[in-house]
């Protein structure tokens, strides 16, 4: 799709759920990165929490105050704030999402709203399933637009390569799908949140 007259790319930002040494999380939102880049209506960027280093929510007021006391809190605002959607990279961790995850969802809450957030999960057989069952229930608390399309990577192990995660076919035309429909959600929702739909 080419890119609406006289308006910026859209922000798309990946964020790597796991922080955990050994992790394969990063190689999957590598790749998810690079492909989204091909979409023209994106500037595609990634955000890896364990890069980010939150540590537990440690803001004395409500973050629906956006009261920040904490230079990361203030940076992770901007970070949220100048983004048109999400892509959440996610592993399952005992039927749920990773705590850094909910944490980094925790800290903040308007920079959240009205923007579509899409799941790329992996892992054994699973495939993170239950970790994007559950994430699509607190995004949509925090009124992000969660998207039915996912990315779903069963057997990970067995796909990446020497740091690198070699998808298969199947999941270049999920992330197609999903990339089709982030762009739809995340052209009217930005159109929402200006005010001019």
């Amino acid at each position: 799709m080419a890119p609406e007259p006289s308006m910026a790319p859209m922000i798309l930002t990946t964020v790597v759920a796991s922080t955990r040494p050994g992790r394969v999380g990063r190689s999957v939102a590598d790749w998810f990165t690079t492909r989204a880049a091909e979409c023209d209506e994106f500037e595609s960027h990634t955000v890896d929490l364990r890069e980010l280093a939150l540590p537990f929510l440690d803001e004395p007021h409500p973050p629906a105050l956006r009261q920040y006391t904490k230079s990361h809190t203030r940076a992770w605002s901007r970070i949220v704030e100048a983004s048109d959607a999400f892509v959440f990279v996610t592993p399952e961790y005992n039927g749920s999402f990773p705590a850094p995850l909910k944490n980094a969802w925790d800290y903040l809450v308007v920079e959240w709203q009205h923007k579509p957030a899409a799941f790329v999960g992996y892992g054994g057989v699973s495939a993170g399933t239950r970790a994007v069952q559950m994430g699509k229930q607190v995004v949509a608390n925090l009124r992000m637009l969660p998207i039915g399309p996912t990315v779903s990577v069963p057997f990970v192990g067995e796909l990446v390569e020497e740091g690198a995660f070699r998808p298969g076919k199947i999941h270049e035309v999920a992330a197609e799908q999903m990339l089709d429909e982030l762009v739809r959600t995340a052209r009217v929702m930005r159109r929402l949140r200006n005010g001019t739909y």
